[in-house]
């Protein structure tokens, strides 16, 4: 075991030279140093996690915090200084145990195979009235507005049980917050309106139950209002950007791999395993996983003080050849058991087979109702929005 940086830290590496693949330095870095010293924008010094042996240990092992109020993220905030100060009520992906264990405990309660399974037919629905209106609208057409944003938006409103009249409100200011080109004020200003809407809707919930999420989360009186909220609020933007931001870079990287498509179209079986391969091969939450450590731990060799820093990138050990047989290679039929774009641990994605059917269902009916479907411009013309943390098209012209 050694403390002493075997190469100087450097920044997180960012720049992509191929638009469906991670950074190449990721990769070398993963080959050399799969725990590398990091230099943070604050000049704190920790440690950059690339291969998939290495990651496993860090999100399973609870010396490596989660807490709010400890992270250090690798990019620059638009504020500066820390992400959470105050980890506010309910935001349970920012604890550790005691306290995200209850919030686990009473959600995942909630998130039942029953409810999934009712869900399917909703978002089914969902989706078809979004194709139809593309196909009264006519090509081209920008599968980001009309396809991608507003299923999951809808989907997360149907499972908190939003009513109808407020749906489009949520809608549109969850779309002001992803929307690259929005202002500080103009998200703040969404996070706030979002945060409120929660709010009332936790009263009227109160007052009239229903069989969704938000009623059996009161009906277990552990929570208070304002953790209620906070909740509310976490699984709304939560499944609202990741599953968007997978339908569009997925679409876009199955029109890239013609072949790959070709082999959906002709055994629609197949769609549920390019799920999990688009997650694994397009891993959308660039900028890695922030952990902090609590005491010292040794990690593949190296000395990880109480304290440190830690991000483990997702997309550099869902790219790791030593777990996946050529990684970097996309392909529709591959075991994909083991990826983490869900992440992994105690904090693995509580919605995650919400945002699978989504993803499952969205998809097939996209390119079972168009099956001319293509870019409406040259591949590398599509504008990625490679500065937001979760990777995505902002647009997808297409036509058919």
């Amino acid at each position: 075991m050694t403390d002493t940086l075997s190469t100087p830290p450097r920044r997180l590496p960012t720049e992509r030279t191929r638009p469906l693949d991670p950074p190449e330095e990721l990769g070398r870095l993963r080959e050399e140093e799969p725990v590398s010293p990091l230099l943070y924008p604050d000049g704190h010094v920790g440690w950059l996690v690339t291969s998939h042996a290495a990651a496993r240990k860090v999100l399973s092992d609870q010396r490596f915090s989660a807490r709010g109020d400890l992270k250090k993220v690798p990019f620059e905030l638009p504020s500066g200084g820390r992400p959470w100060e105050t980890v506010p009520p309910g935001f349970f992906m920012h604890m550790d145990p005691p306290d995200h264990t209850k919030y686990r405990r009473l959600l995942t309660g909630q998130f039942t195979v029953r409810r999934m399974k009712a869900l399917e037919p909703r978002i089914a629905q969902v989706t078809e009235e979004h194709l139809d209106a593309m196909e009264r609208q006519g090509p081209p057409a920008d599968l980001v507005p009309s396809f991608a944003l507003p299923i999951p938006s809808l989907v997360i409103c149907e499972l908190l049980g939003v009513p109808y009249s407020e749906r489009p409100r949520f809608q549109d200011h969850s779309t002001t917050v992803m929307r690259i080109g929005s202002s500080h004020e103009e998200v703040a200003a969404a996070f706030g309106a979002i945060y409120g809407l929660i709010h009332e809707l936790v009263q009227l919930k109160h007052k009239e139950p229903a069989d969704d999420l938000l009623s059996g989360l009161i009906a277990s009186g552990e929570l208070s209002d304002a953790e209620l909220t906070g909740v509310g609020m976490l699984l709304l933007m939560a499944g609202h950007e990741t599953t968007a931001s997978m339908l569009s870079l997925g679409t876009y990287a199955l029109l890239r791999h013609p072949g790959e498509l070709a082999r959906l179209r002709e055994d629609p079986e197949l769609f549920g395993n390019a799920v999990e391969e688009l997650m694994r091969y397009l891993t959308i939450a660039q900028f890695g996983v922030p952990r902090t450590a609590l005491e010292d731990v040794e990690l593949e060799g190296r000395l990880i003080k109480a304290g440190d820093g830690v991000t483990v990138s997702l997309a550099a050990v869902n790219r790791d050849p030593g777990r996946f047989e050529d990684a970097d290679r996309l392909d529709v039929g591959r075991s994909t058991s083991g990826h983490m774009a869900f992440s992994y641990g105690i904090h693995q994605c509580l919605g995650q087979q919400l945002a699978r059917v989504e993803m499952r269902i969205a998809y097939a009916a996209l390119f079972r109702r168009f099956p001319g479907l293509r870019l409406a411009v040259d591949a590398d013309e599509v504008p990625l929005r490679s500065e937001a943390t979760m990777y995505a098209a902002q647009r997808l012209p297409v036509t058919w």
